[in-house]
């Protein structure tokens, strides 16, 4: 037994063979109370083509290959984000010590060499991936809409907003208990950057993809 989804999508290859057109048809599904979205959905999965007979588009699809290059393309962006922020912090303390960092100026050093360590190796690692895939993306339909690609994208554009969440939480906890030094607030404004700009990255990424489905 067919779902709703199949449903629609056997109405819009029905009505594309037929000859309507598409706004015809968005207008038809809209009006029985399909939401625009799912039309509009169900039409892309259709190429706009002068073939007489509907041509499928290019769907989402996930392989071993594509799952292996992501996850550790994502790996390496979180262990960069992760490091880089460390390094920013231990500056920080350094620019700006008190009392605590000052007698733990050994940890600060230890801190230091592990953040540039991290970067060292994971950020060309993950430059290169980045190269590497967007190449592919730009040969291929069905690489651009690898579907490990997608769901790892909204999976870091989720962490980002939950960090930036977290950010404001402790921005405003920090003020409220009287604890907003400067060198807080630099290290708040740190992480707000960090994550605004991952969060505007795969945004403009997923919705260039969205587009082009």
């Amino acid at each position: 037994m067919s779902g709703p989804g199949e449903d629609l999508v056997g109405f819009v290859r029905d009505a594309l063979a037929a000859g309507q057109p598409r706004g015809a048809i968005r207008d038809a599904l809209t009006a029985a109370g399909w939401p625009a979205e799912q039309a509009d959905r169900a039409l892309a999965a259709f190429a706009e083509s002068e073939f007489p007979l509907p041509v499928p588009s290019p769907r989402p699809h996930v392989s071993a290959r594509d799952t292996f290059l992501y996850l550790t393309l994502f790996t390496a962006l979180a262990l960069t984000v992760w490091n880089f922020g460390a390094l920013l912090f231990t500056l920080i303390d350094i620019m700006l010590p008190d009392e605590a960092a000052m007698r733990n100026s050994q940890w600060q050093q230890h801190s230091l060499r592990w953040s540039i360590a991290g970067l060292v190796v994971a950020a060309p690692v993950f430059a290169f991936l980045t190269r590497k895939m967007n190449r592919e993306r730009a040969r291929s339909v069905t690489a651009r809409l690898s579907g490990v690609r997608i769901w790892l994208g909204y999976l870091a554009l989720y962490g980002a907003a939950l960090t930036l969440i977290g950010d404001m939480i402790a921005l405003i906890y920090n003020f409220l208990n009287g604890d907003l030094t400067l060198a807080v607030g630099l290290k708040i404004l740190v992480v707000a950057g960090i994550a605004a700009a991952v969060f505007a990255y795969y945004l403009a990424d997923l919705r260039d993809t969205e587009g082009r489905r």
